[in-house]
């Protein structure tokens, strides 16, 4: 399969509209999926891919085990890429724009419950790297950032006096977001150890490494989840928990789900309304313990 073009519409997705790196990562190793398959099947140009040879490739990766909303991102990142085609006359079809993925159970994000996150983010120490992970961990979960935009961040983009934070989000949105009182201190913090390192001068990132580099994202999620087993909590934690998090106890307070889909940057709002199940499995606990007539009756 054509790498070039692979290349070109890499290019697209970055410059045109304006995806995080992380995202159009996630694109291309789809679609490299997508060409070892086609090569191992004797196909070697994009332009001869049917629409039953995608079924093949969907049935193939549902027998390896992949999930069917795993394989729902796949297949919008091959229409995606055969738009582009499209567009550019590289191809006359879209063999993927009728193909649907299995439907698999409808799981419910986790979460940590409020106890369990102050614990998290009261992690001990006065160390340049603790001083940056509690500010990370601060801003996540005071304005449920998802991890690509946490990483994207730059200095600028930071208000301390106006408490808030501009985002760059999926397709290149933009949204204002407010910081909370004890992620503005984490972050005041965090700037000033920041600003006395050496390497810090090179970089416009707001959370940098100990070589004056933007963090990557697998390094933050390390860090998290080695907090989490050090403050002793009983689950694994990883960054997208905090977002959840903040989603779940903003809606849990303010019953207000237009606001929580505003700041969480959703396009739509089905997509928000998973925090509604949440919400509602936290009331029905409460009535359970509450409702005289839930409890179960003492032996």
């Amino acid at each position: 399969m054509q790498e070039e073009w692979l290349d070109s519409y890499a290019q697209h997705l970055r410059h045109e509209r304006r995806l995080s790196l992380h995202t159009v990562n996630n694109y291309l190793r789809d679609l490299q999926q997508l060409s070892r398959f086609c090569q191992k099947q004797g196909l070697s140009n994009w332009q001869n891919l049917q629409p039953s040879q995608v079924r093949a490739y969907v049935a193939w990766r549902h027998r390896a085990g992949l999930g069917g909303r795993s394989i729902q991102r796949e297949l919008a990142a091959i229409r995606s890429f055969y738009n582009y085609l499209l567009r550019e006359g590289l191809a006359k079809h879209n063999p993927a724009l009728d193909i649907s993925a299995p439907k698999s159970p409808r799981t419910l994000p986790r979460k940590l419950d409020a106890e369990q996150t102050a614990r998290l983010l009261e992690i001990p120490g006065d160390s340049d790297i603790t001083v940056r992970d509690r500010a990370i961990m601060e801003l996540m979960y005071s304005s449920g950032l998802r991890l690509a935009e946490l990483i994207e961040l730059d200095c600028e983009h930071v208000d301390l006096q106006e408490a808030s934070v501009r985002v760059t989000g999926k397709g290149g949105k933009t949204r204002i977001l407010p910081i909370g009182r004890k992620a503005i201190a984490a972050l005041h913090d965090w700037l000033l150890r920041r600003a006395l390192q050496t390497d810090a001068a090179a970089t416009k990132a707001l959370f940098i490494g100990r070589k004056g580099q933007r963090m990557a994202a697998r390094t933050i999620q390390k860090r998290l989840h080695d907090h989490a087993i050090a403050q002793g909590l009983a689950t694994s934690v990883n960054p997208h928990m905090l977002r959840h998090s903040f989603a779940s106890h903003i809606l849990e307070s303010s019953s207000d789900l237009r606001a929580v889909q505003e700041l969480l940057g959703h396009a739509n709002i089905v997509t928000t309304q998973i925090y509604t199940h949440l919400d509602f499995q936290h009331l029905a606990k409460v009535y359970d313990q509450a409702h005289p007539r839930a409890k179960k009756k003492k032996k």
